[in-house]
């Protein structure tokens, strides 16, 4: 990772913005995309050299009230803003704990006690650490099904699986970098990113452009191959007695036929998993 991330991040952020986004109007023949440095500065009312010092991370401390000022010119919405103030050391000191991948058996009770909804648990680096058996059998076309990231990025199944593969990618990336910017020394995420960066053009190209989100809700368009296209919505809650985990829950609206295709794809896992334990002892 770069010893310039404040710089790194609003030099992209930057790079995203055009002068009409900003209510500007564009002069002469622009050689990079996006606005211009002494743009962004008009914009937060900040002294040009100072700005290009950020940019080039030889001034890294500013004060909150122009990393308040750069992030509304930027456009930044609440997850890039503390992401902002967390590079530069204004947000207040986070101090992880140190991150035990470890799913306590209540947890994985709960889990269990949605049969109808895919239910499973997340690290920050986006490793699933347990899932329950309708969990289980909506990644089952991956293999292993082990990490998010990975799975989109690396694995041929992923651009068939999400249907709307950019918006999903966009996501998980966006979900890594305020992981790491949260916890730049979590080992885990080091490696994660550093391999998906070397074996995927796709991830390096979005991991440069330091979008930034958290996992909260939204909605997912898969294609499961052996139920076909699943409309669903996930919640991610933190896990209180374990930090850094998150339990992520997937709903399907009430009758719908994704409702009705999650229900066949149960009734389908449970049939593998009956025919891989064989028949019962007598």
């Amino acid at each position: 990772m770069s010893d310039n991330a404040l710089g790194d991040f609003l030099r992209a952020r930057r790079s995203g913005l055009r002068p009409e986004d900003v209510g500007m109007a564009s002069y002469g023949v622009r050689r990079v995309a996006g606005l211009r440095r002494e743009e962004v500065a008009v914009l937060a009312g900040v002294n040009a050299d100072y700005y290009t010092r950020l940019e080039q991370g030889r001034e890294r401390h500013p004060s909150a009230q122009v990393l308040d000022a750069l992030s509304r010119a930027l456009h930044l919405d609440t997850d890039a803003r503390a992401h902002a103030h967390q590079l530069a050391g204004t947000a207040p000191a986070y101090r992880p704990a140190q991150q035990r991948d470890v799913v306590s058996p209540a947890l994985r009770q709960l889990m269990d006690g949605y049969p109808n909804t895919p239910a499973f648990v997340l690290n920050s680096a986006l490793d699933i650490l347990a899932g329950n058996a309708l969990a289980d059998a909506l990644y089952s076309p991956f293999d292993p099904a082990d990490n998010l990231a990975r799975m989109t990025f690396l694995d041929p199944a992923g651009r068939d699986f999400y249907a709307d593969w950019e918006r999903s990618s966009q996501a998980t990336v966006a979900n890594l970098r305020q992981a790491a910017g949260l916890d730049p020394d979590n080992p885990r995420l080091r490696v994660l990113i550093e391999v998906l960066t070397e074996q995927s053009a796709d991830f390096a190209a979005l991991w440069r452009a330091h979008t930034v989100r958290g996992k909260t809700r939204d909605a997912k368009q898969l294609n499961h191959p052996d139920v076909g296209p699943l409309t669903l919505t996930y919640q991610a809650f933190d896990v209180r007695d374990a930090p850094g985990l998150q339990l992520v829950i997937y709903h399907a609206e009430p009758g719908s036929p994704s409702a009705q295709a999650l229900s066949l794809l149960g009734t389908i896992g449970a049939t593998r998993r009956q025919t891989a334990q064989g028949p019962p002892a007598r």
